[in-house]
């Protein structure tokens, strides 16, 4: 490590302040990344079956990639992006009126572009969180609209998510002392990390809450359009949804393009606004080519149905092998993750018993001593994170890897 000097005093508060790079804790994340290096040094030449990585497989459709081609092309495609054109406006407006059955959507003033969920999730709070408002967020649950809260002064409460209440949050659990200085709710349906999915009934509830609270929700839907029954759930298929809130859509995981880095933000025309004012602040805009290509896609919604298609049969495939080897695995409505209650110990064929004291736990074993990879979270209870993003490029080959699981947690018993 490089010498310490004066800039150690320097770094902000919200990242550590003099004690910023220090700490020895590690990222789990960064965990798994080294327990998979040290299972693969053991095991020269073996395979590691990776079940936690939260993306697609694949790469985008053929046709999308040529329409990014010919619109790299053009000439007037080259300069700021800003907040876009109308070619995606128009149409992320279409396909929530055609696919999430959401009509009346201004694609003038309801709609603009982002630079991936993840970038407009980092953006918002600024338009919104001053120092001691809360935020709203539930966990186990994706993290970057409250740390960039934090970095504001706010405060985030935690909503747990369980099997018990179907992983939605409790809304009435919440502290009439954090309500008063609640300002925003967090919602991301169907879910990561559970694959859960929301009901009408409970977005309404959300939306009659929300006004009776002075709240203003905002719903991450990266995964709305990955169902594996019936249309998908749009927050602002509600009535009354665009009153209080938004939504952001991505072409991440719908459309086999997390490193495009295209979304759009849509919904209450002033929160759309404020978003775009900050924005305008932040970052000059996608790429134009990478924003029709984008277009694109929402314009031809069938190739999700097709990506949704391919994981619910990996799902089917892989809960009943998780199944057969005594874990309680319940197929999702939709998204690409298995989220299921993690065994407390295993005991192994040749009769050696491990005790797990946390998801983190058994994780580790899974992946030192069965080369399997998975997510562990203990924020709500044990529980695994499994995803049927596992890289396969054939049927056959996808066959192969489940009886590849199958025959590693062959004669493993395991309790909870």
């Amino acid at each position: 490590m490089a010498e310490e000097t004066y800039i150690q005093n320097l770094f902000a508060e919200r990242i550590g302040g003099n004690q910023y790079g220090k700490t020895t804790a590690i990222y789990k994340f960064e965990k798994i990344k080294r327990a998979k290096k040290a299972a693969l040094d053991a095991n020269p030449g073996a395979e590691i079956i990776d079940m936690g990585v939260g993306e697609p497989d694949e790469m985008a459709f053929p046709e999308v990639i040529d329409i990014l081609h010919t619109e790299a092309q053009k000439h007037g495609n080259r300069g700021y992006a800003d907040n876009g054109d109308e070619v995606m406006k128009q149409a992320a407006s279409s396909y929530l009126h055609k696919v999430c059955g959401v009509a009346g959507i201004d694609p003038q003033h309801e709609v603009l572009h982002s630079i991936g969920s993840k970038a407009a999730l980092s953006i918002l709070p600024a338009a919104f969180i001053n120092p001691g408002d809360v935020v709203l967020m539930t966990t186990p649950g994706y993290p970057v609209l409250g740390t960039h809260a934090r970095y504001y002064g706010g405060e985030v409460h935690q909503l747990p998510i369980t099997r018990e209440n179907d992983f939605l949050p409790d809304l009435g659990s919440i502290p009439s002392s954090v309500l008063e200085r609640a300002k925003m709710l967090v919602l991301n349906y169907p879910n990561n990390p559970t694959g859960a999915s929301a009901t009408v009934e409970f977005f309404q509830e959300v939306v009659r809450w929300a006004k009776q609270n002075e709240i203003v929700v905002v719903h991450d839907a990266a995964y709305a359009a990955l169902v594996f029954e019936g249309a998908p759930l749009s927050f602002l298929s509600v009535p009354g949804a665009k009153d209080v809130g938004i939504e952001l859509h991505s072409t991440s995981k719908a459309f086999n393009m997390t490193g495009w880095r295209c979304g759009f933000v849509a919904g209450n025309e002033r929160m759309v606004k404020a978003y775009g004012d900050v924005k305008d602040n932040t970052d000059s805009g996608q790429f134009l080519a990478i924003q029709h290509a984008a277009a694109y896609c929402w314009d031809h919604p069938e190739m999700t149905t097709q990506i949704a298609s391919k994981y619910s049969r990996r799902m089917d495939g892989l809960v009943e092998v998780l199944r057969e080897a005594g874990l309680d695995a319940q197929k999702p409505k939709g998204s690409f993750f298995l989220y299921l209650p993690s065994p407390s110990a295993a005991t192994t064929a040749d009769g050696q018993r491990v005790v797990f004291e946390s998801a983190e736990d058994a994780s580790q074993w899974l992946i030192r001593e069965k080369l399997i990879s998975t997510v562990p979270w203990d924020d709500a209870g044990a529980f695994l994170r499994f995803s049927v993003t596992f890289t396969a490029p054939s049927l056959d080959e996808e066959q192969r890897v489940l009886g590849e699981i199958q025959q590693r947690l062959d004669g493993v018993s395991f309790e909870f």
